[in-house]
């Protein structure tokens, strides 16, 4: 079980882990050995509740396909174990992120002060201006 919170958690058979060989620089154990963990996640299918599924799906992040499927390539360490752990915190992380319901934001608007300030500081600046301006001899 992946625990997401106290009151969620995400059985692991749901979750698609598949090892394969990391890429870039690493001698003669590169080639040799499959550490990189290649983890994938259908939104869709999965035990989640209705709103997290709606959510997850509607976040705009680049590990989410337009099917709903989150595919996680861990390949940091050289340990499969270690990028196994890696790829479902990141799993665990996204999930999280959606738990979090944003605050609605009340707009406001400036005060009547603050709004004569602004058009004062202007004026101000407007004839500092007009002082730098080259003098007209008539």
């Amino acid at each position: 079980m992946l625990q997401i919170s106290k009151h969620l958690s995400l059985p692991l058979a749901e979750i698609e882990l598949k090892a394969i060989r990391s890429q870039g620089a690493g001698g003669q154990h590169v080639n040799k050995v499959s550490t990189a963990i290649h983890l994938r996640f259908d939104i869709k299918k999965s035990s989640l509740p209705e709103m997290y599924k709606e959510r997850l799906l509607k976040l705009k992040d680049r590990r989410i396909s337009p099917e709903g499927i989150i595919t996680i390539k861990a390949q940091e360490y050289r340990s499969q174990k270690k990028n196994k752990d890696e790829a479902l915190h990141r799993l665990q992380q996204l999930i999280k992120k959606t738990l979090i319901t944003p605050k609605k934001r009340i707009p406001t608007k400036p005060s009547k002060t603050s709004r004569q300030k602004r058009l004062d500081r202007k004026k101000k600046h407007g004839r500092l201006k007009a002082l730098r301006k080259r003098v007209s001899e008539s």
